[in-house]
């Protein structure tokens, strides 16, 4: 039994052609092939409305469909059948109800997107954004710093007050696309929309351009901007500073203006994360005995550092606070010592001997890692 073409709009039998029309759009809008990509179901269900609409959106099918039902009218309508034989035509009858008379293309104007071009072309858009490189000391990384930075970006022209032309007389609606600054092209049931090539999309044309920009509306410049580069930058970060770009068209905000930062390299401290290393070297009878040593921090002067007695060659000691700070949360990092144990070289003979006499008087307990080691290759040796 076929279905009831007013039931599957939604609409009484006595509707108007402009109340079938618009059950017909907002049934479209929800089952569209564009927006249910892969979906089986909508597919068969906008075949089914469309076929509905194009028998009743015509008096002479819809008057004939009255009379003797849905088999009388399928011979006369492009969907054969029950509601149809493909989806070109149910695209079909979707163009004929949206894309006619309309500005843009069917589905700009069906779906709500808006031509960039519209009236007189002069949307607001932001200016482009620009990207230079910075190399800060090791030190300006760690405490943060203000640079001064010479860069090039488009202003808008002074002389024309940015709108590329000698005078207002001299800009001119796009003949091409008549101000709208689209054009639209068929090709076979699709009706697709382009921008112009006359006006590129800014619906208008420039009679008589604007001698300091040449029709540009904007000029390139040199100037220097104030960069505040915050404590705890890394290599390789890129910092945004907004509203130092291009300048906008037609009103639009600046193009922001992103910072790479360069660190050189410390001599004498590494940085990992927002910890610092710093390699010690103390001798072994320090090691052994243990002492103090006056360090360097990066940012607050020296620091005493108490090394234990027995410390072992790569150990670290850590001292909270003289690392870096992070540049998000503002904690910092810690200043890690690592200790390196130097074997002493070019011994004199007295030297020599007192290693002799200790040699001698040292127990296995003296060397803990020592007597391990061999108790455990023990059965490898016998």
């Amino acid at each position: 039994m076929s279905k009831d073409y007013y039931q599957i709009l939604g609409v009484a039998k006595n509707a108007t052609q402009e109340e079938i029309k618009k059950a017909y759009r907002k049934l479209a809008v929800t089952y569209h092939p564009d927006k249910n990509q892969g979906d089986k179901d909508a597919e068969k269900k906008f075949q089914e409305i469309s076929g509905a609409y194009e028998v009743l959106s015509d008096e002479k099918k819809r008057e004939t469909y009255d009379r003797f039902g849905a088999d009388a009218v399928n011979g006369q309508s492009g969907f054969g059948g029950q509601y149809g034989s493909s989806m070109e035509d149910a695209l079909h009858t979707f163009m004929n109800a949206f894309g006619q008379g309309r500005g843009g293309s069917i589905f700009e104007s069906f779906f709500g997107f808006e031509s960039q071009g519209g009236e007189g072309g002069k949307y607001p858009q932001q200016g482009a954004s620009k990207q230079i490189s910075l190399t800060l000391s090791f030190e300006e990384a760690a405490k943060g710093v203000e640079k001064t930075a010479l860069i090039q970006v488009a202003q808008n022209c002074e002389t024309c007050n940015g709108t590329g032309a000698r005078s207002a007389s001299d800009i001119q609606t796009c003949p091409t696309c008549k101000g709208t600054g689209h054009i639209q092209q068929s090709r076979g049931f699709f009706t697709m929309s382009g921008t112009c090539p006359t006006c590129n999309g800014s619906c208008e044309i420039i009679k008589n351009p604007c001698p300091a920009c040449h029709g540009h509306g904007q000029v390139k410049t040199k100037k220097q901007v104030q960069l505040n580069i915050p404590a705890g930058v890394d290599n390789g970060m890129r910092l945004r500073m907004p509203g130092l770009g291009d300048a906008g068209i037609h009103g639009g905000p600046n193009g922001d203006l992103y910072v790479v930062i360069k660190v050189e390299p410390h001599d004498v401290f590494i940085r990992e994360g927002d910890d610092l290393y710093l390699d010690l070297p103390i001798s072994f009878v320090e090691a052994s005995l243990g002492t103090k040593k006056e360090i360097p921090t990066l940012l607050n002067g020296s620091y005493k550092l108490a090394i234990p007695e027995g410390t072992q060659n790569g150990k670290i000691l850590k001292i909270k606070g003289e690392g870096f700070m992070n540049v998000h949360s503002k904690s910092k990092g810690s200043l890690l010592v690592r200790i390196t144990v130097e074997v002493p070289v070019n011994l004199n003979e007295e030297q020599k001997e007192l290693l002799r006499k200790f040699q001698q008087i040292e127990s296995p307990a003296n060397l803990p890692k020592k007597k391990s080691f061999f108790e455990k290759i023990a059965s490898f040796l016998s």
